[in-house]
């Protein structure tokens, strides 16, 4: 499902009207009736509530002026609030506000502090609000008018009804402009945003309802959106088909470089969940002191010792007996629990030149390679990165603070310079490739706040490479099998307190319902896309 930027609709709405034919007026009449439709979905004794209509001097104003005459029709008691003067309301706006005075909907003008601390005791007989403040289009803080009103509406303790984004949030990095309305329920209009998606958007969106407007499809591919959600049908066509008469030869062998002092655990997690995805056969490669504490842990998983520089430490005297080891296999996975030491970072430094398999990097191989990035540039293969915010902020030279304020724009823009496919994890996982194009994870859950689902998702990941598929699809269908397993055991154990080996076992089983028609029971979490 494409996820759009704000420019992106604009130039889908504009081709639509200027080039297809369609007036801007029916698609304002689409999203209004549209909208009311969902309303009464979700609030189906609308006729018995008092409802508010805030609305601007804009088109997103213009779309609750066509809800507040559908509302009426439906006899709702209904009241628009402008927050503006009625001169000053432009276009096919203005054309819809025209139209509430002959059906008799009153429309209220607070077009200042003054007039909006006069009408506030009437405002709170309202028991139902329906935001039509501001768009799509915002790019700057919210002016201290519209703060004072979207805070009034936040603290009136009543449902909430946004047109087409909660105003104040922004449409492209999901985080509110100074403030931002709390919805219940966001009927947006042709495809969701990604501020819809992304937190803290996707909580100030509540549930979220996409409206047809009439956009034309050929108008959708013109544009070509670079961003998409992923789905369980998107997933469910990526995972490799198993013949009946495969055997471990041909289903992947993956070389995995991990563990260090006191982090042997992430070893084992990536090297066995590498197995739950399917890999044929896997073998863990370190250092000599460690490999037989982690034998004991590992009963499928095969074990190579490389040479140390110190006590479990790999260095550069692991590089030639890795890439004769990596011989044969399909992938390698490298840096979970390897730690940052000096002589590590140079053997991580001379193994990306010099792999002839595709690289998944993770952990310490990221934070191995945080002053120099550009090596990624020099890798022969494919290579997909794993970072958290902070290993990101760490490879690009930004704060975590800045990598989280427009995750689409870091994952994306780091993606293009160094050519490789960007895992940026967290919650909903931005997955960017060397193209440009951006995928957005809907699975997963905040019990995966805790240590080693990094590890799972490296081995995740790796192992679906090894079977065939491609590095950039394999991190698509990792990362979300990784969230749909945490998302199953929310719902069967709790929401926190599992473990990260949970997941790995509960991998088997996500793959298998990728197979399954879909029920309520799969859907584990996914957001409500409406059509």
């Amino acid at each position: 499902m494409y996820v759009v930027t704000a420019s992106e609709m604009r130039e889908m709405d504009s081709l639509t009207i200027r080039d297809f034919g369609l007036p801007g007026r029916l698609l304002m009449e689409n999203a209004g009736y549209g909208a009311v439709r969902a309303m009464l979905t979700r609030f189906p004794d609308l006729a018995s509530r008092r409802i508010g209509i805030m609305a601007g001097c804009g088109n997103n104003g213009g779309d609750g002026f066509v809800m507040a005459r559908y509302l009426a029709r439906k006899g709702a008691p209904v009241t628009v609030f402008l927050l503006t003067e009625s001169s000053k309301v432009k276009g096919d706006a203005a054309a819809n506000l025209h139209l509430l005075n002959p059906i008799g909907v009153p429309v209220i003008e607070v077009p200042d502090m003054r007039a909006f601390a006069e009408q506030q005791p009437r405002m709170r007989h309202t028991n139902l609000w329906v935001d039509a403040i501001l768009g799509t289009g915002l790019t700057a803080e919210v002016r201290p008018f519209y703060q004072a009103i979207i805070e009034f509406i936040n603290a009136s303790g009543k449902p909430v009804v946004a047109v087409d984004i909660p105003s104040g949030l922004s449409s492209d990095t999901a985080l509110p402009c100074g403030a931002a309305v709390q919805a219940q329920l966001t009927t947006t209009f042709a495809y969701p945003k990604i501020g819809h998606f992304l937190y803290p958007g996707a909580e100030l969106t509540g549930e979220l309802e996409i409206v047809d407007i009439g956009i034309p499809t050929h108008i959708t591919d013109r544009v070509a959106p670079k961003q998409q959600l992923l789905t369980r049908e998107i997933i469910g066509g990526l995972i490799p088909k198993r013949r009946p008469d495969a055997h471990k030869g041909a289903t992947g062998h993956l070389l995995v470089i991990a563990g260090g002092p006191g982090k042997t655990g992430a070893a084992v997690m990536s090297a066995t969940s590498a197995m739950r995805a399917g890999a044929g056969l896997v073998t863990l490669g370190i250092a000599s002191s460690l490999c037989a504490s982690v034998s004991s842990h590992l009963m499928e998983v095969m074990t190579s010792t490389l040479p140390e520089t110190g006590t479990g430490v790999l260095g550069e005297s692991a590089l030639m007996p890795i890439l004769e080891l990596s011989t044969g296999k399909k992938c390698l996975a490298i840096g979970p629990g390897l730690g940052a030491a000096e002589d590590t970072r140079r053997l991580v430094h001379g193994l990306l030149p010099e792999a002839a398999v595709p690289l998944v990097i993770d952990a310490d191989g990221l934070n191995c390679l945080s002053d120099t990035p550009q090596l990624l540039q020099k890798t022969k293969v494919p290579a997909v990165i794993t970072p958290h915010p902070g290993e990101m902020a760490r490879l690009t030279g930004l704060s975590t603070a800045a990598i989280q304020k427009d995750r689409v724009a870091c994952a994306r823009n780091f993606a293009v310079r160094y050519h490789t496919c960007v895992v940026l994890k967290g919650a909903r996982t931005v997955i960017a490739f060397p193209d440009g194009h951006v995928f957005i994870n809907p699975t997963g859950n905040a019990g995966m706040a805790s240590g080693g689902m990094g590890d799972v998702l490296t081995g995740v990941i790796a192992g679906l490479i090894v079977q065939g598929m491609a590095p950039q699809f394999a991190a698509l269908a990792g990362v979300y099998l990784h969230g749909a397993a945490a998302d199953r055991l929310s719902q069967t154990s709790g929401p926190f307190g599992f473990l990260a080996s949970e997941v790995m076992a509960q991998l088997p089983y996500q793959i298998a319902a990728l197979a399954q028609p879909e029920t309520s029971a799969a859907r584990h979490n996914a957001p409500n896309h409406g059509n």
